[in-house]
């Protein structure tokens, strides 16, 4: 995710934190001290910070309980509205899915049940009411605060924590893609109510998670959908297999060049045997000639570590390698190791669309 940066590692998983999260500790911190000076600022932060910390905890209750069913989380990153469990995909079978969806859920139970019966935290209507007032106590409205995620990520507003339990659910009756779509209409429609909420009570971090929830019941739905085409397509009818493709030796400007008379994003580089060395991105070549200038050798700002797929494969090992190795193209090979084309998610997204509008391939 950009305009982010990792500050540690937890249980295999790349902590991360969003450059806008000090925006919200900032703004916390003005409130606060406007309040009632610094020493109200400074609990302000410190309370933000802990409410953070659970929700780290939340997400590696994900993480661990994917573990089980062989699913890595690269990343969870830390936003102002809360915590992203980056896994590598969603277990397909309900019952897993349901496993995963509510282990972040219980880490907040667990906490919440922590605060409340060893460190003298107490709950009722009148702590929920004064979360933000420090004479409440610490531990009293850290635990309001977690029985709270517990309640608000068990909304069935998909892909939030009771939308994927609501997925899992229907897919137990319909078919998966099926389940998707009828869980991300529920989420958007709640996304909806979300930001007339926001827009009502004055509640701009409501405003956020509604987008955030649309934009992403939107992009998992597309997902789910493509995922369950590209199950009957072999790579070899997706792939890229006329391009222009770059040598080792070559610099920034030869890539430019390309990129000029083509309308390639990326630039395999390949050396004379057409064996795979990296892929050139669009991107890193406007980065590089910016930071470096022309003659920047390209395999030094080539992504390398390309993941390699047979043309017989189907078409979800290539989506599968991409998502898992975070990398912009999956290298096609034949059977005698050389490439033979490549696979990018645009280029999919366009087969699958061709495919929709009618009996093609």
């Amino acid at each position: 995710m950009q305009w982010s940066f990792p500050i540690g590692r937890v249980a295999g998983s790349e902590v991360r934190i969003h450059l806008t999260f000090f925006l919200l500790l900032l703004w916390i911190g003005i409130v606060h001290f406007q309040a009632g000076g610094a020493a109200a600022a400074t609990d302000g932060i410190v309370f933000v910070i802990a409410v953070f910390a659970c929700v780290v905890l939340h997400e590696l209750g994900h993480a661990i309980a994917a573990r089980r069913y062989g699913i890595k989380t690269p990343r969870i990153t830390l936003l102002p509205i809360g915590g992203v469990a980056e896994l590598e995909r969603m277990p397909e079978k309900p019952s897993e899915e349901i496993v995963v969806a509510l282990a972040g859920p219980l880490v907040n139970v667990v906490i919440a049940a922590v605060l409340l019966l060893f460190l003298g935290g107490r709950f009722d209507p009148d702590t929920l009411a004064s979360m933000e007032n420090p004479a409440t106590g610490f531990a009293a409205r850290l635990a309001a605060v977690n029985i709270v995620l517990v309640l608000f990520n068990l909304i069935p507003a998909f892909p939030m924590d009771g939308g994927r339990v609501l997925r899992a659910l229907l897919a137990m009756r319909y078919p998966r893609v099926r389940a998707t779509e009828i869980a991300g209409t529920i989420g958007q429609i709640a996304a909806f109510a979300f930001g007339f909420l926001g827009l009502v009570g004055g509640n701009p971090l409501l405003i956020f998670v509604a987008i955030f929830v649309y934009l992403a019941a939107n992009a998992e739905t597309q997902a789910t959908g493509l995922r369950d085409a590209a199950r009957a397509v072999k790579v070899r009818d997706a792939m890229i297999t006329s391009y222009e493709s770059l040598r080792p030796n070559a610099r920034l400007a030869d890539a430019a060049d390309a990129l000029l008379r083509t309308t390639q994003h990326e630039f395999p580089v390949t050396d004379g045997g057409r064996h795979l060395r990296g892929v050139l991105t669009r991107a890193a070549l406007v980065e590089g000639l910016r930071e470096h200038g022309a003659d920047k050798p390209v395999i030094e700002m080539m992504v390398r570590d390309i993941p390699k797929v047979r043309d017989t494969a189907w078409l979800t090992a290539a989506i599968d390698a991409m998502q898992e190795g975070r990398v912009p193209a999956v290298a096609v090979v034949g059977a005698d190791d050389r490439m033979v084309g490549y696979v990018t998610f645009e280029n999919i997204s366009e087969l699958m669309m061709l495919r929709a509008a009618g009996k093609w391939r």
